[in-house]
């Protein structure tokens, strides 16, 4: 997904790892994104931000494709966990690796 490649490569500020990534990111296929995606997207953030919970737009728009796909999101965002209270987000958790 756009948005995701957007959110991720955004977080990077030091030009070798960012150009790492982008390589890395496209054996991700891209995937379109309908009309439906962002009409839902806003009606997600009116949702949340009703219940006192903020994002952006992209969280949002990311949120909708995942729903409305049934996708399952990898993330560490703290946000996402608010979010899954007012939405059906389908969140893969994070397990703790023993490296010993």
């Amino acid at each position: 997904l756009i948005p995701i490649r957007q959110e991720i490569l955004s977080r990077i500020t030091n030009k070798n790892q960012f150009n790492k990534l982008k390589s890395i990111l496209k054996a991700f296929p891209d995937f379109a994104i309908t009309r439906n995606d962002y009409e839902i997207a806003a009606e997600y953030f009116n949702k949340c931000r009703i219940n006192g919970i903020q994002g952006s737009h992209i969280d949002f728009l990311i949120c909708a494709v995942t729903i409305n796909n049934n996708f399952a999101v990898f993330t560490t965002d703290k946000d996402c966990l608010s979010y899954s209270k007012y939405l059906k987000l389908n969140l893969h958790k994070v397990r703790d690796f023993d490296y010993e």
